[in-house]
This record gives C-alpha cells, sequence and structure tokens, in this order.
C-alpha cells in the first residue's frame, strides 16, 4: 500500500510539473513603449522553432520564423499577460536575449522595468538590455543580421560589439547593480535602424533594408535617462567602464586628402585618485598598442616620418574622445557615469566618509588629467603608401 502511494505521488508530481516545448512560445526579444494613454505596451518577438528549422508548418508550408504580438496594461506584468489571452501558448523568458526600451520610457523613468525583469525567475539576468530612439516595436520586429530568429542576431551583435568599442556591454544585471549601488548610475547601451541591408533582388537600391546597430550610450541619473553620447564619446566613455580590447581609430592623412586607420589591440588603463588641500582630482593614464592597418595617403614623407605624425594624431584623438565625453556628463548631464566617485572612494575611505553627500556637487569640479601613450607598430611588409604622391 505504501510503495504504491508512492509512485502515486511520483506520478502526479510529474504529470504536473511536465510542460512540453510545443506548449511554451519561447520569447527572444521584447519591446517596451508608452502609448498614448501612457500605458505600457509590451512587443514580444516569439520563435517558431519548426519554422526555424525550415521544417513544414501546418498545411505543410513552411512559415515565419517568429511571431510578433504586442499587449498593453498599467503596468508591464498585465501587458504581458495581455497577450496570454491570444497566444496559444506559455509566454516563456528563459531564452529571451534582449530587452529594448524606447527613449520616451527610458526618459520617463525605468524602474518598473528594473523591478519586473529583476523579480522574474525566467529570465536570464544576462538578458542585453539597450535603449532606442525608435519607437522599441520597431527594433523588435525588424528582421535583422543574419540569425534565422533576430533576437538571436541582437544577442550576438554584443558578443562582437568590442571589436568597434562604441557601446557599452549593458545586461539586466550591471543595470540592477548601478541603480542600488551607492553614488553610481546606470548606463545603458543605445541601438538605432539604419538602412543597411541589401535587397538580393534589387542589388542597385543599396541599402533599402533597415538593420539594427549600435549607436552610442544612453547616460541616466537613478532611473532617468538624462542624455546621450554618440559613438566616438563612448569610446572614451568605455575606458572608465569596461575593459577596451581593441578598438579602431580612423585619422586624416598627414598634410594630405585620404584616410588612415589604426586598430588599438593592446590596452592598459589606469585611473588614480588624488586628494590635496581639500581638493580632489585624478589622472587617467592610457597605454596602448597600435597596428597602421590601412594607409593609403599619397605623401612623400618617409615611412618613420609618417609613422611619428599618426602616433601623436592617435593619443590626440583618444584624448579629444575622452575630453568630450567629460565634457558632456561633467558639464551637461551632471551625473557621475564615470564611477569617479567609486574610485575615489576605494583609495580614500576616510575622505569619503566626509565628502560622500556632496560628491553630486564636488563632481563638476573635479579636474581629470588625461596622458595616452601609443606605441604604433606596423605589421605589415608594405610599408610606403599605394597611393602616390601627385608631387
Amino acid at each position: 500500500m505504501i510503495i504504491f502511494s508512492v509512485l502515486l505521488l511520483t506520478f502526479c508530481v510529474g504529470f504536473f510539473g511536465k510542460e512540453e516545448i510545443d506548449d511554451l512560445a519561447l520569447v527572444m526579444a521584447v519591446g517596451i513603449d508608452k502609448g498614448e494613454d501612457g500605458q505600457f505596451w509590451i512587443t514580444a518577438q516569439v520563435a517558431r522553432p519548426a519554422d526555424a528549422r525550415g521544417e513544414a508548418s501546418v498545411g505543410g508550408t513552411e512559415g515565419e520564423a517568429t511571431w510578433t504580438a504586442t499587449g498593453e496594461g498599467k503596468t508591464i506584468f498585465e501587458a504581458i499577460r495581455n497577450i496570454a489571452r491570444f497566444s496559444s501558448r506559455r509566454v516563456y523568458w528563459g531564452h529571451n536575449s534582449i530587452i529594448v526600451v524606447s527613449e520616451e520610457v527610458a526618459r520617463d523613468g525605468i524602474v518598473d522595468v528594473i523591478d519586473f525583469f529583476t523579480r522574474n525567475n525566467e529570465l536570464r539576468m544576462r538578458t542585453w538590455i539597450v535603449v532606442t530612439e525608435k519607437k522599441a516595436n520597431e527594433v523588435v520586429a525588424v528582421k535583422t543580421g543574419l540569425e534565422v530568429i533576430p533576437g538571436i542576431s541582437l544577442d550576438r551583435l554584443f558578443r562582437y560589439s568590442p571589436l568597434v568599442a562604441e557601446a557599452p556591454r549593458s545586461d539586466v544585471m550591471t543595470l540592477s547593480a548601478a541603480y542600488v549601488g551607492e553614488h553610481t548610475h546606470p548606463y545603458l547601451a543605445m541601438v538605432n535602424l539604419r538602412s543597411r541591408g541589401v535587397d538580393p533582388e534589387h542589388p542597385r537600391e543599396f541599402g533599402s533594408i533597415p538593420q539594427v546597430e549600435l549607436s552610442g550610450t544612453a547616460i541616466f541619473r537613478d532611473d532617468q535617462m538624462v542624455g546621450k553620447l554618440d559613438p566616438r564619446e563612448s569610446s572614451g566613455f568605455l575606458w572608465f567602464v569596461e575593459d577596451v580590447g581593441t578598438a579602431v581609430i580612423p585619422l586624416s592623412c598627414p598634410n594630405e586628402e585620404g584616410t588612415v586607420t589604426i586598430e588599438l589591440r593592446e590596452n592598459r588603463f589606469k585611473l588614480t585618485p588624488k586628494y590635496k588641500k581639500g581638493q580632489v582630482s585624478f589622472e587617467a593614464a592610457i597605454e596602448t598598442s597600435a597596428d597602421l592597418v590601412e594607409l593609403g595617403c599619397p605623401t612623400e614623407l618617409e615611412h618613420s616620418e609618417i609613422m611619428d605624425i599618426l602616433k601623436n594624431d592617435a593619443e590626440d584623438y583618444i584624448k579629444e574622445s575622452i575630453e568630450m565625453m567629460i565634457e558632456k556628463v561633467q558639464k551637461e548631464f551632471k551625473v557621475d557615469a564615470i564611477k569617479l566617485g567609486r574610485t575615489f572612494q576605494a583609495k580614500y575611505p576616510q575622505y569619503w566618509v566626509e565628502l560622500k553627500d556632496d560628491w553630486d556637487e564636488i563632481f563638476l569640479g573635479v579636474d581629470l588629467d588625461i596622458t595616452v601613450k601609443v606605441e604604433l607598430n606596423n605589421p605589415q611588409l608594405l610599408e610606403n603608401p599605394t597611393r602616390k604622391s601627385k608631387d
């Protein structure tokens, strides 16, 4: 009798806990907008596994790889539940790759977004979260990248974003940590739609298909977006918040028309706080080993002369990028998005106790001395420019 009861209980638990994948609507990307009435509009991109694999669907024909649907509500939870009213499967968040927030929602405040997605036990904390100037539903619905599922393309967009180093790698975990941290403020990557794709049926219409691309950084004060950095300013921002593995610098040819490309490969960044006579300042030192990867300059200069000029130009470019970023976050946004306060606290905890309550005001007058040292290499056998001088 006892054995029979245990087997019956085990069977019942297995029966009610079982959830077939065919019963789930696998969300791959979600967009959050605000409606005219102030309600949340949620757009969910749902994968259709059979069609993504190229298998025949109902009726023996192949369908779209994704299904996109919207729901509205006074809260994010209510909007998502309203999608369930017409979804034939249970909405499942375990495979969601990215959360796209419209700038309108970000400027109103994203505390509801942080609260909902950090409480959701199905969502991974490493899910990417971004801001867009467009409507989030446009970004979520567009077919972008090489993958069959656009949500997977957006996920892989971040995997290779360090190659260009123009937007931070922002996910739910870093957002949540910055929001609850003392004297820290969140920042999120920005994405935009640009006509980059080429229609194979109309190849002469260059860039006729919109694609999603990284386009800078959204800066927040607490949970409200206060401004944005363009891609170059973001490249200066990343030195302070991430390890910059590689980056590309476009330069002009010395004294001639044309372009030069330099790739930063091995980078070292050190931020040192100073405290003298009650004044806070910082020293930022960058050392990088860079390669000359493109030189199309028509010039009569010797190779060594060109390398010396480009080395100085690269150092100036990096320094200017940081100064442009500092000008915005310190003078315009007035928010310590680059975590200078946390760096100062780590070195001078005894002085931080005295300064922390006034840090927002102190930050506005902090001096930052920047030094950049570039070791420029030419890894190619070709030393002379491929374009000859007109002289």
